[in-house]
């Protein structure tokens, strides 16, 4: 059981992930901006895990300025930077340039990670099931629609997305051993809204009082805030400290395929045999990427 939990969390937090893909598109619709979004949910989510460490006893800084400078990293990589470049990206690229390139954020993670440190690099039969799984994810988000429409700067802004999450998954290595899951993600939120003050000073009107007036709005920021999030992330920087860096970030390939399952059950949306053959590439290259197989004699 204990060794299941983590994988089961994973699963949960990626489906929740997921959904986020449409309340964030209401929000937009409903007249806030991309980085509106961002400062209010990070706000709600820091905010709950304040009062929550002020409850316990709280720790304000780390132990050395390199751990803080450390921890900013995670803020700027995981938080402003990654959702900022996610976001643009969709106004200059499709939708379906967006998820590809952002779901295969295992296969960069993978590789950079492997670089850094030995206990995490793949063997043959895991490298060929993070391709395989790669393969599945581009079939899944294209849905049997193979057409892309390259666009240089929203595809490498999308890039960008891939590579600030995958730098995330580096750097939350050696923190994750020294420091509780909840500091941790604090620090992420608190360094993520830091970021963000430049933008703040530049555009001060946040729409507090257009979401306040509209429960639908509200509804599906405290979702993002409460439970994407502020749980969302203590429960995934709680599982990458229990599965390596690594296989936990190989659960991300399931981003897209709950999202579609979720605008099937909700919007009606077509799912295709290539869902399901893609679908069936990313479970079995997972399954091969958490098996260690033993290696080959000469």
């Amino acid at each position: 059981m204990k060794r299941f939990l983590p994988h089961l969390i994973a699963f949960i937090v990626v489906a929740i992930w997921g959904v986020t893909f449409v309340c964030t598109k209401l929000l937009l619709l409903g007249g806030l901006t991309a980085a509106q979004i961002f400062i209010l949910r990070f706000i709600i989510a820091y905010l709950l895990l304040l009062g929550y460490s002020l409850s316990k006893g709280i720790h304000w800084l780390s132990n050395s300025w390199r751990d803080e400078l450390n921890m900013m990293a995670l803020g700027v990589f995981g938080g402003s930077l990654y959702f900022l470049t996610e976001n643009s990206a969709m106004n200059y690229t499709t939708t379906t340039n967006t998820s590809i390139i952002v779901s295969l954020c295992p296969l960069f993670a993978s590789a950079i990670i492997g670089a850094f440190y030995k206990t995490e690099r793949l063997n043959r039969w895991q490298t060929a099931g993070t391709v395989m799984a790669s393969l599945g994810v581009i079939m899944v988000v294209m849905n049997g629609h193979f057409v892309l429409h390259l666009s240089p700067l929203g595809d490498a802004l999308a890039f960008g997305a891939c590579m600030c999450w995958a730098f995330y998954s580096l750097l939350i290595i050696p923190v994750s051993k020294r420091y509780p899951t909840v500091f941790i993600t604090r620090k992420v939120f608190f360094y993520g809204l830091l970021s963000m003050i430049p933008y703040i000073i530049l555009h001060p009107d946040l729409n507090i009082q257009l979401v306040i007036n509209k429960p639908t709005l509200l509804a599906n920021l405290l979702f993002l805030g409460c439970v994407a999030s502020m749980l969302c992330y203590v429960a995934w920087n709680w599982v990458l400290k229990r599965l390596g860096a690594v296989v936990a970030t190989n659960y991300v390939y399931l981003n897209p395929v709950t999202t579609i399952v979720f605008a099937w059950m909700v919007l009606n949306e077509q799912i295709t045999v290539w869902f399901i053959i893609g679908t069936v590439l990313i479970l079995y290259g997972m399954y091969l990427v958490n098996t260690k197989r033993p290696k080959l004699s000469a």
